[in-house]
C-alpha cells in the first residue's frame, strides 16, 4: 500500500506536536510537510520529537501544502484556518481542522463566535468520530470537535438520541492548562495556575454553542482551568424520564459504543483523568438515583489526544477506510 502524504499546518503548538508524534508512527501515512502558523515564522526543529520525527517546521505555504500532501491537519488560528482550509479543499486536499473555525452550522452563531469564517459551498462534517463515521467516508473538510464538547457529547449524545433525558442539562468541566494553547497569557502563567482552580467563560464560552448544536437543546456549560498539564474531566447532571432505570441507561451506552474502540464504558466505576492521559480513550461512568431520577455522568479524556490530535487521526483513519485504531493503539 502506498503511503498517504500528510501535512500539519500549525505544527509548533501542543496539538500540532502531538499530531506529528502520532502520525510519524502511523503505518499508512508519511508526514511530508510540517508548517508554522504564519508565513513569516522561521524554520525550527522539535527537540522533543528527536528520533520520532526529525524534520523541520517551515513557514506556512498554501502552495506547498497543496503540492506535497493528500491530507492536511490544521491547528491554526481561526482567521488563518478560515482562509487556508477552503483553499486546500478546492485544490483536492482533504482537510481535518482541529480548531473551531468550521464547527458551527448555524450562520448567525458561526459569525458570532468565529467571525472570520466564510460561508462555504462545500459540506463540513462534524468529526465526532463515534457518531459520524458514515459521513466521514466522503468528507473533504472535517471540523474536529473541541476537547470539552468531545467529553460532554460522548457522555450525553446516546441519552439524547434515545430520548432518555427529561429537562435541563448541566455540564461542569475541568481541563488542564494545555487546553488553552501554547501562547502564554496572564491566566496560564505558572504563578496564576499553580494551586488554583478557576471557572471561566461562564455563560459565554463558544464550546457551549457547539455542545448545544450537537445535543439539539440548551445546556448550562461551565469550564474550569485546573493545574494539570493535560487531561479533562466533565461531570454532566441530568434527570431522566420516569420510565428509565439504570438497566436502560447501561443498555443505551452499551449499544451506542459496542463498535467504538476508544470509548470505554465504566458503569458505576467513575473514571479519572489519570486513567486516560496519553491515550485516545474517553472513559464514561455514571451514578443514578432512582428515587429522584438524577443521573450524574463523568467522562474523562486527554485534551491533546482524544480531545484534539488523536481524534483527528481517528477521523483520518475512517475517512481513508483504514482500521480506526491505526496509529493510535
Amino acid at each position: 500500500m502506498a503511503l498517504v502524504s500528510i501535512g500539519v499546518a500549525g505544527a509548533s503548538g501542543y496539538a500540532g506536536q502531538e499530531l506529528i508524534r502520532l502520525a510519524a508512527r502511523h503505518p499508512f501515512i508519511r508526514v511530508t510537510t510540517a508548517m508554522a502558523s504564519g508565513s513569516t515564522d522561521g524554520a525550527r526543529t522539535l527537540p522533543a520529537l528527536t528520533g520520532v520525527w526529525d524534520g523541520q517546521i517551515t513557514p506556512l505555504s498554501l502552495d506547498q501544502l497543496a503540492a506535497e500532501t493528500q491530507a492536511v491537519f490544521m491547528t491554526l488560528p481561526d482567521s488563518v484556518a478560515a482562509e487556508v482550509g477552503p483553499a486546500l479543499v478546492a485544490r483536492g486536499v482533504r482537510v481535518f481542522d482541529i480548531g473551531g473555525t468550521f464547527r458551527l452550522h448555524d450562520r448567525t452563531l458561526r459569525h458570532q463566535w468565529y467571525p472570520t469564517t466564510p460561508d462555504l459551498e462545500i459540506p463540513v462534517v462534524y468529526g465526532l468520530t463515534e457518531h459520524y463515521r458514515r459521513e466521514l467516508v466522503e468528507a473533504r473538510l472535517v471540523a474536529c470537535p473541541g476537547c470539552y464538547p468531545t467529553a460532554a457529547l460522548l457522555a450525553l449524545r446516546p441519552l439524547i438520541d434515545a430520548n432518555l433525558i427529561d429537562g435541563d442539562v448541566i455540564i461542569d468541566a475541568k481541563s488542564g492548562i494545555s487546553g488553552a494553547g501554547k501562547k502564554p497569557s496572564e491566566r496560564t502563567h505558572f504563578s496564576e495556575c499553580h494551586g488554583n482552580v478557576a471557572a471561566y467563560g461562564v455563560l459565554g464560552h463558544r464550546h457551549g454553542a457547539e455542545i448545544e448544536q450537537e445535543l439539539r437543546q440548551t445546556v448550562t456549560f461551565t469550564p474550569h482551568l485546573v493545574p494539570l498539564d493535560r487531561g479533562l474531566l466533565a461531570t454532566s447532571y441530568v434527570r431522566v424520564r420516569p420510565d428509565v432505570d439504570d438497566t436502560a441507561i447501561a443498555a443505551t451506552f452499551a449499544s451506542a459504543y459496542a463498535s467504538s474502540p476508544f470509548v470505554r464504558v465504566r458503569g458505576d466505576a467513575l473514571p479519572e483523568i489519570k486513567h486516560v492521559v496519553h491515550t485516545n480513550f474517553c472513559d464514561i461512568g455514571w451514578k443514578y438515583d432512582d428515587a429522584s431520577r438524577r443521573l450524574v455522568l463523568v467522562s474523562c479524556l486527554d485534551n491533546l489526544v482524544k480531545g484534539a490530535a488523536g481524534q483527528a487521526l481517528q477521523n483520518l483513519n475512517v475517512a481513508f477506510g483504514w482500521d480506526e485504531t491505526a496509529g493510535l493503539s
